[in-house]
């Protein structure tokens, strides 16, 4: 994803910047800043290392005096209309500003309006996790969306390629005030950054967010919604406690019958696999169904990937039969390798059936 992803940061993109930069600042200088862009090294570079080296040269065509700079990147930022490009202007703060502390925070409330600054941010976090929290805390209070999707973003102790909030990990009791106000956010943008945030705090304190699942839990639907997609990695695991919060509970009376898969797939194709469910107990039941595939990695270890595919209410003696596909197309975030895989179908938590089968080369 992120190798089709830097191509926001293309040609017209960089001439449009320089053109709303020169508008702004007479003093730029076009076809230096193009000049330094377009290195030897450009074509090369993926998403976010394109982000920093226009970020770079940037700081050697504005002006030293940070304040000034910034002046002219928020009179800037609202004119990208590609929202995700806009990260280049919340990461000046974050490469520039961290000594700037005021107009820093200022200027990333200003521009995750038009972007978000949800990586910029966490260099702050680790700076004074204190002072940023309390921020957090007043932007989540914020009227605007974004501002107060920043609150729940840029506390995430594991957020997706930014950088990971050790102390947050650690101890994600500071997040809790921050989450507690936004659990019944109207966005939801919102209320989905929110659930991640729990989902992440999960994955190191699956005490805590049951906990807090169970103070949330019926208080309204939103709510309701962000607890179920927050406990999804511990759904997944088979947790309980987490089952029960969403009203499904294990049931050794629901079998997987019949589990076939074809043989071998190539790398670029798809995986076919049919199975029955079959329900043997005396009260309809709500089915949590997911499968899992053991992929071999290039050490030729396994490792697992678990996808969701459905909840049901199966009533007594019911019986379902579903086929499905999987794709084996090489992503950017996951490359296939030969070998004995195996498929899983798993049915509240907990494994019911699996079988084997071979990935080859195209």
């Amino acid at each position: 994803m992120a190798e089709e992803l830097r191509y926001i940061y293309n040609e017209q993109f960089i001439k449009s910047l320089s053109t709303y930069i020169n508008e702004e600042y007479q003093n730029f200088d076009c076809a230096l800043f193009e000049s330094l862009i377009y290195d030897d090294s450009w074509n090369e570079l993926p998403l976010k290392r394109r982000m920093r080296h226009i970020t770079n040269c940037l700081h050697e065509t504005l002006p030293k005096d940070y304040d000034e700079a910034i002046a002219i990147l928020r009179a800037v930022a609202p004119r990208v209309n590609e929202s995700l490009a806009g990260i280049i202007f919340p990461d000046y703060v974050e490469v520039y500003g961290l000594e700037e502390w005021d107009l820093s925070i200022d200027a990333l409330e200003f521009f995750t309006k038009y972007s978000t600054a949800e990586f910029a941010v966490r260099p702050f976090v680790i700076k004074n996790q204190s002072a940023m929290i309390e921020q957090f805390l007043i932007w989540s209070r914020s009227d605007n969306e974004h501002v107060r999707r920043l609150a729940s973003e840029g506390s995430r102790p594991r957020l997706p390629w930014g950088i990971s909030l050790v102390n947050l990990k650690q101890n994600p009791s500071p997040i809790f005030p921050i989450l507690e106000n936004l659990k019944e956010d109207t966005s939801l943008y919102v209320r989905k950054s929110v659930a991640n945030n729990l989902n992440d705090i999960s994955k190191d304190h699956p005490e805590a967010v049951i906990k807090i699942a169970e103070k949330w839990n019926g208080q309204n639907e939103v709510t309701n919604w962000i607890i179920k997609k927050g406990l999804r990695t511990l759904l997944k695991k088979g947790n309980e406690q987490a089952l029960e919060l969403v009203g499904i509970q294990r049931n050794e009376n629901i079998n997987v019958l019949h589990l076939t898969v074809t043989e071998s797939v190539k790398i670029g194709d798809y995986l076919s696999y049919t199975f029955n469910l079959q329900s043997n107990d005396q009260q309809a039941q709500r089915i949590r169904i997911e499968y899992a595939i053991d992929y071999v990695k290039a050490n030729g270890k396994l490792s697992p990937k678990q996808f969701k595919i459905s909840e049901i209410t199966l009533s007594p003696g019911e019986l379902k039969s579903y086929k499905r596909n999987h794709n084996f197309k090489d992503l950017s975030t996951r490359k296939h390798y030969p070998g004995k895989h195996t498929v899983s179908v798993i049915i509240n938590g907990e494994v019911k059936a699996t079988a084997e089968f071979s990935v080859i080369s195209m």
